[in-house]
């Protein structure tokens, strides 16, 4: 009897600290991978979770998701549930972690409801992920006789802070993953509330993301060990491309290329595994003290980069000034460093075409406008733009950072300030983009950034001396005497009527400028 095919469904497990994030995913585990479960030594101490588990369960393949005409008795569907830690100090480690989920579990202590990791929480799966259950954990500890009124006021509070969000309407399910709260996570005996509702509303928003072996294989190593008389495993997760046993990949960060002895997936070897799905490669000869987490690929898939042109949205929780010339902690793909950031933005210009603006590419040859800070709220329209809103329709940053980054093309890029005070009561994650252009070129500063058409808006102010005919003015004290006016030819013009014309020349040897009105006459 041939093995189950079986279908990998990524969902991340998030939420604040002591939330039961942990216990929730060890209730509804089969299997669990070397990392998962806090078996870090100081989670288990502690009773908090410090870093990425990972562990799966199965179920039979929903009806929505069986392919037409295909006999579907030999197919599985496989949820691999990524733990995410949730102490305010690990942020890095959830953004990490969110990048590689499918599905968001946002997991709220129902004694205690929104609190601010669960707010970054929901922040972040709005960047990184299309659908989210929350999960009202902890329903044990509600007394009885008010637990039905209880559940049903957090209910309501939580579908009116999701209305505003990507997950509005999304479901809501309530457990209890450890009743009675047993600190002992490895306890066998613990009982849980909830789990069938809860595994039923995930089967039903299960979807078929995109999977493709095309492109270029890079992998997402969470944790790296060696095993005696075999040699070293990294565990991770495909994001991208697809690889088998025999072929080469290399470890970007140390230059270093090796070969795949074998590969496993939870526990069952496998011979080549692509995009989405969570599994162990094994090298030789490799210290695995050398990567405790980072990128894998094949060789020369992945660049080092020491700038970059990102596009970049302002997140709309981040309450402080976002600043031209700030730093912050730049997380670009997996890598967190700290970065300088530049903002300026695209707005309106004649005969421009929104729909051909680039999602993916930065276009060198349009100009842009030197912001001193970024902006929260865009133009919806080219028009709008031009209404004199002082609104872009795009925003862009040039991010230098501090030390290289290796990140895949297109990349997430999320800026945060995690030295903020963990105990104050604000999002510390300020804006989000792509990675819309690489600079591997330690000289950018000469190179490459002059090719960046950015300028700043300047304003002068002068007086409308005399009228020359029916479309044309002199105006006075705009310019020096000594001013080469012919620089300023094509400028914009605007009166103080609301006219709008365009320097056209000199007019005289006294600094003068020839102003010509194009609708004079129909005014």
């Amino acid at each position: 009897m041939s093995a189950p095919i079986t279908f990998n469904f990524n969902v991340g497990v998030l939420g604040h600290v002591d939330s039961g994030k942990t216990s929730l995913s060890k209730a509804l585990s089969e299997v669990a991978s070397t990392a998962s479960f806090d078996k870090n030594p100081q989670s288990k101490e502690r009773g908090i979770t410090l870093d990425l588990g990972f562990s799966s369960f199965c179920v039979d393949l929903p009806d929505h998701l069986r392919p037409h005409g295909e006999s579907t008795d030999n197919m599985l569907l496989q949820y691999t549930l990524v733990d995410c830690p949730g102490h305010a100090s690990l942020i890095r480690t959830i953004i990490g972690g969110s990048q590689i989920i499918d599905l968001m579990i946002l997991v709220v202590d129902v004694t205690k409801g929104m609190q601010t990791q669960t707010a970054e929480c929901l922040v972040i799966g709005e960047i990184t992920c299309p659908k989210m259950i929350v999960v009202l954990n902890k329903i044990d500890l509600l007394p009885a006789e008010k637990q039905k009124a209880m559940i049903e006021k957090m209910t309501k509070r939580m579908q009116k802070t999701l209305e505003s969000t990507r997950f509005a309407g999304c479901p809501i399910v309530c457990t209890a993953a450890n009743v009675g709260g047993s600190k002992d996570i490895q306890d066998e005996s613990t009982e849980s509330l909830g789990l069938d509702d809860l595994v039923a509303t995930l089967k039903a928003n299960t979807y078929l993301p995109k999977r493709s072996p095309e492109g270029s294989f890079i992998f997402s190593v969470d944790h790296c060990f060696s095993i005696r008389g075999q040699g070293t495993v990294m565990t991770g997760t495909v994001l991208n491309g697809g690889i088998a046993v025999n072929d080469n990949v290399e470890i970007p960060s140390m230059k270093v290329v090796k070969k795949i002895k074998s590969m496993q997936m939870f526990k069952k070897p496998v011979d080549k595994i692509i995009q989405g799905d969570r599994a162990g490669i094994c090298v030789t000869q490799f210290d695995p003290k050398l990567l405790e987490r980072g990128l894998v690929c094949v060789p020369g898939a992945l660049p080092t980069i020491d700038a970059a042109l990102i596009s970049v949205e302002k997140i709309s929780y981040y309450k402080q000034q976002i600043n031209s010339k700030s730093k912050f902690h730049i997380t670009t793909g997996h890598e967190t460093v700290m970065g300088r950031v530049t903002f300026f933005g695209l707005y309106s210009s004649e005969n421009m075409d929104v729909g051909s603006i680039s999602l993916n590419n930065f276009d060198f040859s349009k100009e842009y406008v030197y912001q001193d800070e970024l902006i929260g709220k865009l133009a919806k329209s080219e028009s709008e733009a031009s209404a004199g809103t002082n609104q872009p329709i795009r925003q862009f940053a040039i991010v230098e950072y501090e030390k290289p980054v290796t990140c895949p093309e297109n990349c997430l890029v999320i800026g945060s300030k995690l030295d903020t005070d963990i105990h104050a009561n604000m999002c510390r994650i300020a804006f989000h983009g792509h990675l819309l252009e690489g600079i591997s070129d330690s000289q950018y500063l000469t190179t490459v950034l002059p090719k960046v058409k950015v300028y700043k808006t300047k304003v002068r102010e002068g007086q409308v001396e005399r009228c020359q005919d029916e479309y044309t003015v002199i105006g006075k004290n705009l310019f020096k005497k000594e001013t080469n006016i012919q620089t300023f030819v094509g400028l914009k013009v605007e009166l103080s009527t609301g006219e709008k014309g365009v320097i056209e020349g000199g007019f005289g040897q006294s600094g003068k400028a020839k102003i010509r009105i194009p609708d004079a006459r129909d005014n």
